[in-house]
C-alpha cells in the first residue's frame, strides 16, 4: 500500500516518516490559508471600488468592463476568503486560477515581459490549480460541513 506522505518510496531517513505524516495535512492547509489570504490582500483595494478596474479589463479584451471588473474584485476578495477558510474551495480556486492565467497572458504577451514578468503569476496559478483539483482537505469548512464541490 502506498503511503500518501512518501508516495510509496522509501525514505533515506525512515525515522522521519512520522514527522512527515504529522505535518502532511498541516502543510497543505498552511499553503491554502496563505494563498487565500494573499488573494484577499490583493483584492482588498479592488473591493472598495469594484468597478475601478473596468478600463483595465476592457484593455485586455474583457467586455463589458464593469461586469468583469466586479468579477475580478469578487474573485480576489471573496474568493480569497473562501479559499483561506476552505469553503467552496474548488470553484473559488478555479476562478482564482483563471484570473492568474489572464495575468500570465498580460505580463508575458501584452506587456512583452516574457517569463520574468509572468513568473509570479505562473506560480500562483499553479497553487490555485492544485486546490482546484485537490479541494480544501480535512482542515476546511467544506470538510466540516461534509460537502465539497
Amino acid at each position: 500500500m502506498n503511503d500518501p506522505v512518501t508516495n510509496g518510496t522509501r525514505l533515506f531517513v525512515p525515522a522521519l516518516s512520522g514527522f512527515y505524516a504529522g505535518l502532511h495535512n498541516f502543510a497543505e492547509t498552511f499553503l491554502r490559508v496563505i494563498a487565500g489570504t494573499a488573494l484577499v490582500t490583493h483584492g482588498l483595494g479592488k473591493i472598495g471600488d469594484p468597478f475601478g478596474s473596468a478600463g483595465m479589463v476592457e484593455s485586455l479584451g474583457f467586455y463589458p468592463g464593469a461586469f468583469w471588473s466586479l468579477m475580478l474584485s469578487l474573485t480576489e476578495f471573496v474568493g480569497g476568503i473562501f479559499i483561506a477558510i476552505g469553503f467552496l474551495t474548488r470553484p473559488a480556486s478555479l476562478a482564482a486560477m483563471f484570473v492568474l492565467l489572464v495575468t500570465v497572458w498580460f505580463h508575458w504577451i501584452t506587456a512583452g515581459q516574457g517569463y520574468s514578468g509572468a513568473e509570479k503569476s505562473i506560480l500562483w496559478a499553479a497553487i490555485f490549480f492544485f486546490f482546484a483539483i485537490r479541494g480544501g482537505n480535512s482542515h476546511s469548512l467544506d470538510a466540516k460541513i461534509g460537502r465539497a464541490f
